[in-house]
């Protein structure tokens, strides 16, 4: 017989919640606000920001791409307002 996965997994150890850490929302709603803005400024200084060169190219291939997606709609669009002038005169 072998063991359901359920009946294995219910062996493992389980993390607890470390409620030291969280405020208690109840009572404050703000009291995690300097917390939270901690834990933002931490991450915002792990965020690897782009160049100015990278930003300028990045940015023009965006632009170029929705011109061209733009202008491709466009003429689809046009190709089938042709197609149903020529078919419903």
């Amino acid at each position: 017989m072998t063991a359901s996965p359920t009946t294995h997994r219910a062996h493992l150890p389980v993390a607890k919640k470390d409620d030291t850490l969280a405020p208690n929302s109840k009572a404050n709603p703000l009291a995690g606000l300097g917390l939270f803005l901690d834990e933002v400024k931490g991450e915002l200084k792990k965020v690897i920001w782009p160049t100015r060169q990278q930003l300028i190219s990045e940015s023009f291939a965006v632009i170029l791409m929705v011109v061209a997606s733009a202008t491709l709609i466009y003429l689809v669009d046009r190709l089938f307002l042709w197609l149903s002038g020529r078919l419903f005169p």
